[in-house]
């Protein structure tokens, strides 16, 4: 083994990484995989490669992720046998991943054009020769235009069957048997048997039969991969949110602007007022207020001072903080959300979709029934070459032209349903999951909240002062003066108007003081106190001019039509929960305003994941609804999940669908339309039983040509496409 590993000269060292227990890692970006059984083929391949702790497949991403013992085998070796299960693998890059993407996508809709084009054409050539009196048409002519048609078909069905015959090829190649071996092999018998008709000067021919097999297959195909397109790019990245650079104490008093990468732990970092921390630590000098409430989901502003913990990814508002690291680029916050959200995001694409456990069964049923009708005839005496004809025959008619429309058509019109509805599905296959949930939970930040700040308490305060605050709060770039300078709708900020960092703004306004800030450097402590109890998850500014004043409390109220949607879910038998990052106090307060009995507050991403896999053992399948980056993971980890248009890039890219406006009712929306666009996936794949259970008995009987075959296959795509558009329906 040390003599293979010294011959393997490749460096993949940038791509690798350490793994538990002294292994080694990388992850794989794998062209081709688009089922389940690509999956058990690069698990079951690699997992028997000596050396190899381990194979995870992510379908969703086409990723791969591999462990090994570096001391019995080599990146390149892993590489090589990926080439030997059929798949090609490289060193997983995020631009090289969304090429691909790119890149397939464009061969499908070029290869349907090529199948549509060439399928137009012989079809016309077909209509000629028939047009006129068939006794009239001599050998001569009909075999001229076979051979037109062999010229038009041949090139067109081996270039637009490229996606068919390479898959195919690859799972024969790994001993396995998927949905596009018996495609490729109908195509193929049915081009290779009409040219012996041809050169035979046989009545019929069948190129336009193998031509329009593969033109509706490219259709299922193209709007499959359509549907699976995901905004990958800001799914593994928290760039938005991590610092990479920090200022760095090099001595007692000089500092230095380095790379995050190369702090440790130990070093001391500077953090002025508005900038991201950029490591996890703890304070040893310095007061100030965090705002963690994109990290942890925390609305309130903490006040941090001397000892106190902060995090990596959140917010210094108003004061400079000297920070001991305690972990920089690994072990960070940051980090620990982004392994939860690899490992999530793995164990969800484990989910095996309708049409793929449809197909488990239908390649060999449908090799095992052309054989049989084969040996069967020849049993009876009839010649190889008719018998071949009539197994050709059951092999296009079976066909899974049907089944391969049945789940991709019925998606497309669904997600149309759905944008129609205010949301954006990213995930055709999720579907199927959101119609599968019986259990909803909610984040409650921007979420079951409206993400914009307003005044909770404007009908209890005097216009005037409301105004005069939003004019001090534009001199403010605190977090809580911004939400009040755009609730007050202020343009106009009073001159002069000076802010001490940490307790407020305040200047001289018609010969009279003007202040606004902490309740108590105003004076307002006990007013603060009444009104905090009326509004336990408001931040409270006081605000004072001359010796009037009053608190504001500024919150995130509810979205508008909250109550009624959650009603609506509870009366469709749905189990409702909130599961949030903010204090206890808040998230109380919005359970009791939407009467949801179950609810957890300060909740870290992990205890998240924890609670939505207790869930899972209890046998629930889980639709939650978040937007920050803390609901990342959990929204990865679901069944299936949402966010508002305005969440956090990240938890964008793990949801399954992304709903638009200010209303709560597109979660209740999705869910009705996913449980009928599941009802007619269903129902296309029995019409697509159905159609075989007449239709194969006939062919197996030898009562349908070929051509008739390709008829019937087409008819019953039709059919099934016709059923999809119902899921488009309003109501």
């Amino acid at each position: 083994m040390t003599e293979v590993l010294a011959s393997d000269r490749r460096d993949f060292s940038v791509f690798v990484r350490p793994s538990e227990g002294g292994r080694a890692a990388m992850d794989l970006a794998v062209e081709g995989i688009h089922c389940a059984a690509c999956m058990r083929a690069i698990e079951k391949g690699l997992g028997s490669e000596p050396g190899v702790a381990g194979a995870r497949v992510n379908l969703a991403n086409k990723r791969v992720t591999v462990e090994w013992e570096p001391e019995k085998i080599s990146p390149g070796r892993i590489l090589d046998r990926m080439d030997d299960i059929g798949f090609k693998a490289y060193p997983f890059s995020l631009d090289r991943a969304e090429d691909q993407e790119k890149a397939e996508e464009k061969r499908l809709l070029i290869c349907l054009g090529v199948a549509g084009f060439a399928m137009m054409n012989i079809m016309l050539l077909s209509v000629s020769v028939w047009a006129g009196n068939v006794s009239d048409i001599t050998p001569e002519t009909r075999d001229f235009f076979h051979w037109l048609s062999a010229l038009i078909a041949l090139p067109a069905a081996f270039y637009a069957g490229r996606p068919f015959f390479e898959s195919a090829a690859r799972a024969l190649k790994a001993r396995a048997v998927n949905m596009d071996v018996p495609i490729s092999l109908g195509v193929l018998l049915a081009l290779g048997m009409s040219v012996v008709e041809t050169l035979n000067h046989a009545e019929h021919a069948y190129f336009d039969s193998a031509v329009m097999l593969l033109f509706f297959l490219l259709i299922g195909r193209y709007l499959e991969r359509a549907m699976r397109r995901r905004t990958r790019a800001v799914a593994t990245n928290l760039a938005a949110l991590k610092s990479e650079t920090a200022v760095k104490f090099v001595s007692e008093t000089e500092i230095r602007t380095v790379p995050v990468a190369a702090l440790v732990a130990g070093d001391i970092v500077l953090v002025r007022p508005g900038e991201r921390v950029s490591v996890d630590g703890a304070v040893i000098d310095g007061h100030s207020e965090i705002d963690s409430s994109l990290v942890t989901g925390e609305t309130l502003p903490r006040p941090v001072e001397a000892g106190a913990e902060v995090y990596a990814g959140t917010l210094n508002l108003t004061g400079t903080l000297r920070i001991k690291v305690r972990a920089a680029e690994e072990g960070t916050l940051l980090s620990e959300v982004q392994s939860l959200l690899d490992r999530a995001t793995e164990n969800r694409s484990r989910y095996v979709q309708l049409a793929d456990r449809a197909a488990r069964l239908y390649a060999p049923v449908v090799h095992v029934t052309a054989l049989l009708t084969f040996l069967g005839w020849m049993a009876f005496g009839l010649g190889w070459h008719p018998a071949l004809i009539i197994a050709i025959t059951v092999l296009i008619i079976t066909c899974p032209c049907a089944l391969g429309l049945a789940i991709p058509a019925v998606q497309v019109v669904a997600s149309g349903a759905l944008f129609r509805a205010r949301i954006l599905l990213n995930s055709g296959e999720a579907l199927e999951r959101f119609a599968a949930a019986d259990t909803v939970v909610f984040d409650k930040t921007g979420t079951l909240t409206l993400p914009e700040a307003s005044v909770m308490n404007a009908a209890a305060l005097d216009p005037g002062l409301v105004a005069l605050a939003g004019r001090l709060a534009l001199s403010s770039r605190h977090p809580l003066a911004c939400a009040l300078a755009r609730a007050a709708d202020s343009r106009e900020p009073v001159p002069e108007a000076r802010e001490e960092p940490g307790i407020g703004v305040s200047a001289m306004l018609d010969g009279k003081p003007v202040f606004l800030g902490k309740p108590e450097a105003a004076g307002l402590g006990f007013e603060a106190g009444r009104i905090s109890l009326a509004y336990p998850s408001a931040s409270l500014i006081g605000v004072k001019f001359g010796e009037t004043g009053a608190v504001i409390a500024i919150g995130q109220k509810l979205r508008p039509d909250a109550v009624e949607t959650v009603q609506a879910l509870k009366r469709a038998g749905l189990r409702l929960l909130i599961l949030s990052g903010d204090h206890e106090a808040a998230v109380r307060e919005a359970a009791g305003a939407l009467a949801i009995e179950e609810y957890g507050a300060a909740l870290k991403p992990q205890d998240k994941i924890a609670r939505l896999e207790m869930l899972a053992t209890e046998g629930r399948k889980v639709l939650m609804v978040g937007d920050g980056l803390n609901d990342a993971p959990a929204l990865a980890a679901a069944s299936v999940s949402m966010s508002p248009i305005d969440a956090a890039h990240i938890a964008q890219a793990q949801a399954d669908a992304v709903f638009i406006g200010e209303k709560l009712q597109p979660v209740a929306d999705a869910l009705v339309i996913s449980r009928r666009a599941h009802r007619l996936m269903l129902e296309n794949l029995w019409l697509a039983v159905i159609y075989n259970f007449i239709a194969v008995p006939l062919a197996i009987a030898g009562y349908v040509t070929p051509l008739i075959a390709a008829l019937a296959m087409s008819g019953s795509s039709v059919l099934v496409t016709l059923n999809a558009l119902r899921a488009g329906r309003r109501g």
